[in-house]
């Protein structure tokens, strides 16, 4: 359970085979219930995200142990990421081998559209959760067996807030947002924004019909967080794509240095 939104884990799937979420520990409430349960909230808080961040660690190991470049694609529904990733895996994979988890709620719509370009994919369905955790990822691992020295990307479910809790322990954070959306979303969700390595801003072969300030948006993006590298692309053209797939060679060279 995420303490954040309220939602649920109780029906994943990972690969398509059901997966049963270990229990949250809960402290039992004492005489003052009031003030206890303000109590347990933050504890069980607590107890998930330590959990979290401990598998988490282990999932590191194993990327650096292996060589392993692995990037945690977030955004909010809509902008594009999923067009995104099949053009960079279609592209990378001729010199890089390249998998893919997928996170969504329902269907297992994206990991085939990764499948048609050859590259394998594991689709790990949340059911009424929002957002992918270390534990899902540390399952689906030895399922996808991803080879050493290669890319795994980890497309989280859309969304903007509760992703942004959750280590998966990833190489690197990409957020994705798109200019058909507001130049205000890193203020809006600046825990997401804050915790980029880069912000890819798609769809810009839209720019010439839309009011879309980029300038804005890079201002936005500065007010949150002064390190990430925001590069501007075009999934449906190819548009500022070797940006970024340069930004992922530097990235993958330090992690094999």
């Amino acid at each position: 359970m995420c303490v954040t939104c309220g939602c649920h884990s109780d029906a994943v799937k990972i690969g398509g085979i059901d997966y049963t979420f270990p229990a949250v520990t809960q402290p039992a409430l004492g005489a003052h219930a009031a003030s206890t349960e303000a109590r347990r909230i933050v504890q069980i808080e607590r107890d998930i995200l330590s959990k979290n961040d401990a598998e988490a660690e282990a999932n590191r190991a194993f990327f650096r142990a292996n060589g392993i470049m692995s990037v945690n694609l977030v955004s909010s529904p809509g902008s594009g990421k999923t067009t995104l990733l099949v053009r960079s895996v279609a592209d990378l994979m001729p010199m890089i081998p390249v998998a893919v988890i997928e996170g969504d709620q329902q269907t297992s719509n994206d990991a085939e559209r990764i499948r048609a370009t050859g590259a394998p994919a594991l689709q790990i369905n949340t059911g009424r959760g929002c957002h992918l955790d270390s534990h899902m990822v540390a399952r689906a691992l030895p399922l996808l067996a991803p080879r050493p020295q290669s890319y795994l990307f980890i497309e989280n479910v859309g969304n903007l807030v509760c992703p942004s809790a959750f280590d998966l322990g990833e190489g690197a954070r990409a957020v994705v947002i798109s200019v058909t959306e507001g130049e205000d979303k890193p203020v809006k969700y600046p825990d997401m924004f804050a915790s980029a390595d880069v912000v890819l801003v798609n769809k810009i072969d839209l720019l010439p019909h839309l009011s879309f300030d980029v300038a804005a948006l890079e201002g936005s993006v500065r007010k949150v967080n002064r390190r990430a590298e925001i590069l501007k692309v075009s999934a449906t053209t190819g548009a500022g794509l070797e940006n970024w797939y340069g930004w992922l060679a530097a990235r993958r060279a330090a992690l094999l240095a």
